[in-house]
């Protein structure tokens, strides 16, 4: 009888312990941040910066996950299939969220409810660089080229479905100018092909550009950006040369798989808004030529939801597909 008191008495020790090993506080082990693209870039930036001050704030390790390929479609696949636990965060970019869905026969994933969305942090815009012997000084310039001749004038792009290209068919459909696009494997060679003279033309990074219009290997006739950048300050935005509101590039936000509690969802949105204001973030991110633009996650949605319209109606428009 005494030990049959003996095990009463362990199970009901364990049982008023049980919940609080249950609803241990979050987070209490590593985290992860996908980057669906290879190491080096702009998204792989913005993931390794929200990493470092995450891994402060939150004291836990938290480790970025490159998994490249197919347009973000791999990464973005394998991530949506996590646990929606707070521990598997993700850099979604304007390919994953807006352009895929439009462009890909075959997706692994909802762009609308496959995840819950945190914070916009940042954004790059675009410049339409020319090689040097281009005999054009300007946007307009440019354009009367390439409506010269419809569908002659070379316009380089980072693949099919990119961001780089979406911009140059949303140029073509702003400015009614026809080019010819020619599809890349990224940015480098792209920026070997306007110096080789392969293609007339690309809209591109300007910190991929400014270091070679300032040797005269290449010429940047416009920013696509709201305002003038501040890596080439010279440069006039399209707007100032005659097409009103015209921008393209590309923006960097941090979602999570569909499902987070509630209480965690609060804790990620408190602290990605407490690293994207703070001195030390900002001042890395524009050292690497990101322009911050910070969305709190209602605004996101929001913002989600007019990207999905606008490259909606661009792909339909241009008839563009990719063939998997």
């Amino acid at each position: 009888m005494k030990q049959c008191g003996l095990f009463r008495i362990l199970f009901l020790v364990m049982g008023l312990a049980w919940p609080a090993l249950a609803s241990a506080e979050y987070p209490d082990h590593s985290i992860k941040v996908i980057v669906a693209w290879p190491p080096g870039g702009a998204t792989d930036i913005v993931g390794r910066l929200l990493a470092d001050r995450l891994a402060l704030s939150l004291k836990q390790a938290v480790v970025v996950e490159n998994r490249p390929g197919a347009n973000g479609n791999i990464g973005t696949e394998g991530f949506v299939k996590m646990p929606p636990d707070g521990y598997a965060l993700q850099i979604a970019t304007a390919e994953s969220l807006g352009i895929n869905p439009h462009v890909y026969k075959k997706l692994g994933y909802d762009a609308e409810r496959d995840f819950d969305v945190i914070a916009l942090l940042a954004q790059t815009s675009f410049v339409l660089a020319v090689k040097s012997s281009l005999s054009v000084k300007d946007v307009q310039s440019f354009i009367a080229l390439a409506k010269s001749e419809p569908g002659k004038t070379t316009l380089g792009n980072y693949g099919i479905g990119s961001t780089s290209h979406l911009t140059a068919a949303a140029f073509e459909l702003a400015s009614g100018a026809k080019v010819l696009h020619v599809p890349y494997r990224g940015l480098s060679p792209v920026i070997n092909a306007l110096l080789t003279g392969e293609i007339d033309a690309a809209f591109v990074s300007a910190n991929s550009a400014v270091g070679l219009q300032q040797s005269g290997q290449l010429k940047i006739l416009g920013a696509a950006s709201a305002n003038r950048l501040p890596l080439v300050p010279d440069v006039p935005t399209f707007t100032e040369q005659g097409m009103a509101g015209f921008t393209g590039g590309n923006w960097y936000g941090v979602v999570a798989p569909k499902g987070l509690a509630p209480d965690v969802k609060k804790r990620l949105v408190e602290e990605v808004q407490k690293i994207a204001h703070s001195d030390s973030f900002i001042q890395k991110a524009v050292a690497s030529s990101l322009e911050m633009r910070y969305l709190e996650a209602d605004a996101f949605a929001d913002f989600l939801r007019a990207e999905r319209a606008k490259w909606g109606e661009i792909v339909a428009k241009e008839e563009i597909q990719v063939g998997q």
